[in-house]
């Protein structure tokens, strides 16, 4: 089985676990990124991208479209890996797409059964925050008119993807960002995602990256865990410890 959290580094063979992993995915995978603040949320999603990119042989059609808000990503912009060019042409195969808002992200899978072609993945940074907590209860005159909106851009989300996918494989990655042990609003994020990674610090300036997954005869559980850092402006992997439980 395919190392699902290498997916999230730059390593020799990223590429080919970026393969591996697309094909033993779900058909109309939405995944969930999820970690406290400044653990480098947003470099891993790049990096993810890249990888994406990497196995796309158009440059006509863009392999990743990457949503996010523009000034918060310029405020705190990604680090790469070593080994990475920045003028590399993979980068060209990357959409970004600026948004402001949760409406925006609406329309943009609300339409997407409309495009001719359709990305490998779309990724969109900082999920969480674009839903206005104040704005969304007056819009739904409900008090958890966050977590109805949270709700319809979730259900949009992985049908255009269920729609994507009948011509190609297509992916889902969200990023959220927790200050507790676990996801904020995980009971909505089950609902709607097939599988989660989330980040928590090991205590001396390094990262911990884990996810978890049933094995193909159901009887055990995948654990995987990547140990990385972000030094020296650069995102780099020390460690993955692969095992497996009954």
């Amino acid at each position: 089985m395919a190392s699902k959290v290498r997916r999230f580094f730059y390593t020799n063979q990223a590429a080919a676990d970026a393969d591996a992993a697309a094909s033993s995915t779900e058909s109309h995978a939405v995944s969930l990124l999820s970690g406290p603040p400044s653990c480098g949320k947003t470099s891993l999603l790049f990096q993810f991208a890249y990888n994406r990119a990497l196995r796309s042989d158009s440059d006509d059609v863009p392999a990743v479209v990457f949503i996010c808000n523009r000034r918060r990503l310029e405020a705190n912009p990604p680090f790469l890996s070593q080994g990475i060019d920045p003028s590399s042409g993979v980068f060209g195969r990357i959409q970004m797409k600026y948004v402001e808002d949760d409406e925006a992200v609406k329309k943009y899978f609300a339409a997407f059964h409309l495009h001719e072609s359709f990305p490998a993945a779309v990724i969109i940074d900082d999920f969480g925050e674009l839903f206005d907590e104040r704005n969304c209860q007056e819009k739904y005159a409900n008090p958890r008119g966050r977590d109805l909106a949270m709700v319809r851009t979730l259900a949009l989300c992985r049908n255009a993807v269920m729609h994507a996918s009948k011509k190609g494989q297509c992916e889902t990655l969200l990023a959220d960002t927790h200050h507790g042990d676990s996801p904020r609003l995980l009971y909505i994020y089950k609902r709607w995602v097939s599988s989660i990674f989330t980040i928590k610090g090991d205590g001396c300036g390094s990262f911990l990256l884990s996810s978890s997954s049933k094995t193909g005869n159901g009887n055990s559980i995948k654990r995987e865990t990547a140990k990385y850092s972000i030094a020296l402006q650069y995102l780099s992997l020390e460690a993955v410890d692969d095992d497996s439980e009954q």
